[in-house]
């Protein structure tokens, strides 16, 4: 059994409060298309779950496969640090088809961010170090491919479908988080 590591906390990009008693944390590379499949899963499960669950989101771009995943991470970084973050997510999966420098140069704009930070930020790599902490938290987490999710601190070794993941949640709640 793997277990998440670290555990999720406040380094994370969370939709909704750690003290919820359902956390899911997804290992996701922007440019992955299972993980485009995921995402409409998480979004459902979101809505189902509502105040119970805590979601957070680790980026795991895998540059072999996904050549615009790293800086699609960035630009989403990037829009984080302007308050951004989950509205430039969903953008991203939104639109995978287009995740060149150009395309994330559009989204910045439609998100209202401040664009000389936001090259800059691109430019410089900022958050380059966050991106490798998320991809050194998957490897000693166990994470070999996108999408990977963790349950309360458990990696979900099942399908990621609606009711497999519901079914492996609620079954989770039940029980402490480990970690």
């Amino acid at each position: 059994m793997s277990t998440l590591k670290p555990p999720l906390g406040p380094r994370d990009h969370l939709r909704g409060e750690l003290s919820r008693p359902i956390h899911l944390v997804e290992f996701g590379d922007f440019e992955c298309p299972l993980c485009g499949q995921a995402q409409i899963v998480v979004q459902a499960l979101a809505r189902a779950l509502g105040d119970q669950l805590c979601f957070g989101f680790r980026n795991f771009p895998i540059v072999g496969a996904h050549p615009n995943a790293q800086i699609a991470a960035e630009a989403a970084e990037s829009a984080g640090a302007q308050g951004k973050y989950w509205e430039m997510h969903d953008l991203l999966f939104d639109n995978q088809h287009a995740l060149e420098v150009p395309h994330l140069g559009r989204y910045a704009e439609q998100l209202g961010l401040d664009m000389h930070r936001f090259v800059a930020d691109l430019q410089a790599h900022r958050f380059l170090e966050k991106i490798r902490g998320d991809l050194h938290s998957g490897a000693i987490s166990g994470v070999a491919g996108t999408p990977t999710f963790f349950i309360n601190g458990i990696r979900h070794e099942g399908p990621f479908d609606f009711d497999s993941l519901l079914a492996a949640m609620t079954l989770a709640a039940r029980f402490p988080r480990a970690g």
